[in-house]
């Protein structure tokens, strides 16, 4: 019963993960999956690590994910203290908000964005101020020169698509010397430039990546922060201080190969943007304005057609893609780039409803 329920708990706004449908085969472009499987060498190594009678998992895993932190380390160029593992990028951010963002005065970012800052801010009593995107859903990194508690944004942008270049970056980085700045790069390896290379020469730079996009481990929940060590050693007071053992075997073991398979990983990326560029001449054809994207999304409006009305229509057909009901883009579908036949698929599905 709500009565037993903490005094925070009655003032959450939780964050709403996209549908998971329960079909037997969607066409599911709602949730910014990789629509391929992950590297062979990945489940090679979950079999390996299983053993023949599946006993490395009576045993706790390495609470430091020390062999994964290296390989990923090795493969940024950076040295092994730099870099946090956590369950999941949500999981990393969460311990920033409570290790880097909780000051005097308010964090700073974008007002369209992912949706799970805000929640993290009220969660942990975290003072934020949202800064308007301009008129075409791009962040000015002009705006974040007020004073404030920390700067964080995704590059590229969700739910936009749009990312900024590395100079902006580096703008922003040296607006805000006495504070953290925080770039979320989940969708970085389809088309922006990361801010890894920034690190050993701003010490407030904390980026923070994951394998669920590009490196189709959604289902393993392994993310990561590369930053100053001191920032890192905050995180992992944090984390010391809520669990330690964020990473289980398998995951560990499946990060660790995906890492080692760069050829996979590569040809696997391409595809998708090859899909992307592709998805984005048909929509604009059928008439749809399409937000730049460097993401495996894009961010598209219909002036003549109601957002929730094309979203509701292709959930009939049992294509699933993303609306928000919220300020500025209540009139936009977030579609995930799919196989070539899904996004064949939703392409002739929107032809037919618009027609």
């Amino acid at each position: 019963m709500s009565r037993f329920w903490s005094d925070i708990v009655h003032r959450l706004t939780p964050y709403v993960p996209g549908e998971q449908p329960a079909l037997a085969h969607p066409v599911k472009l709602n949730t910014n999956e990789n629509p391929y499987p992950p590297s062979p060498r990945v489940v090679e190594a979950i079999r390996r690590e299983l053993g023949e009678d599946g006993a490395s998992l009576r045993k706790y895993p390495d609470p430091t994910a020390r062999a994964l932190r290296e390989t990923v380390a090795k493969h940024h160029g950076l040295r092994v203290e730099q870099v946090f593992a956590g369950n999941g990028s949500d999981e990393v951010l969460a311990h920033a908000f409570q290790a880097l963002l909780k000051h005097d005065q308010p964090i700073r970012f974008p007002d369209i964005t992912y949706s799970f800052y805000p929640v993290y801010a009220q969660l942990y009593g975290v003072e934020y101020e949202t800064v308007p995107l301009n008129s075409d859903f791009a962040i000015d990194v002009d705006d974040y020169r007020a004073p404030n508690g920390g700067v964080l944004l995704p590059n590229p942008n969700a739910p936009t698509g749009r990312a900024l270049p590395l100079s902006e970056i580096e703008v922003l980085l040296k607006a805000n010397p006495d504070a953290p700045v925080i770039v979320d790069e989940a969708y970085v390896d389809f088309g922006a430039e990361s801010a890894v290379n920034l690190i050993d020469t701003y010490p407030n730079l904390l980026v923070v990546q994951t394998t669920s996009k590009a490196r189709s481990l959604a289902g393993m929940r392994v993310g990561f922060a590369f930053g100053d060590p001191a920032l890192i050693e905050a995180l992992t007071r944090v984390k010391d201080s809520f669990n330690s053992y964020p990473l289980d075997r398998l995951a560990q073991a499946a990060a660790l190969a995906s890492y080692e398979d760069r050829a996979w990983f590569e040809d696997s990326c391409a595809k998708v943007v090859s899909s992307r560029e592709k998805l984005i001449g048909q929509l604009q054809a059928l008439g749809f304005d399409v937000v730049p994207s460097a993401a495996n999304f894009v961010f598209a409006r219909h002036s003549a057609h109601d957002a929730a009305t094309l979203a509701a229509a292709l959930k009939t057909r049992e294509i699933f893609v993303r609306h928000f009901k919220l300020p500025r883009i209540d009139q936009h579908l977030r579609i995930s780039i799919g196989t070539p036949s899904e996004c064949d698929a939703l392409v002739a599905a929107l032809g037919e409803i618009l027609a």
